[in-house]
């Protein structure tokens, strides 16, 4: 019973997370940023400049949805594999080089 009610609790909490990040985009769009990045371009480009603003504005949002992510799974005490776990981190199976002769044996 103890991990469908975890499993429900990461669901809300995932989800709660999720509305951060869509108040996230209201509140950089509102404050005026986007028509900043979009202003700053020529007007052929309006269309890239509005990417790159939206990218650059929810940059720090989900740098806050990966801690805020984390925190709650230590809370709940789930365990997994995070993608950029095995890429950027300790793991003894990553400790040679990438690309090495040795990770092709």
């Amino acid at each position: 019973m103890q991990e469908k009610n975890n499993t429900l609790l990461h669901h809300i909490a995932t989800g709660a997370g999720f509305i951060g990040l869509v108040l996230w985009f209201y509140l950089g769009k509102e404050s005026g940023f986007l028509n900043w990045a979009v202003a700053l371009a020529p007007e052929q480009y309006t269309g890239s400049a509005l990417m790159v603003g939206i990218m650059i504005m929810m940059t720090p949002g989900f740098f806050c949805w990966k801690l805020y992510v984390r925190w709650f799974e230590r809370k709940l005490d789930i365990k997994g594999i995070y993608y950029e776990d095995s890429y950027y981190g300790e793991n003894p199976a990553n400790s040679g080089k990438r690309g090495s002769q040795d990770s092709a044996k």
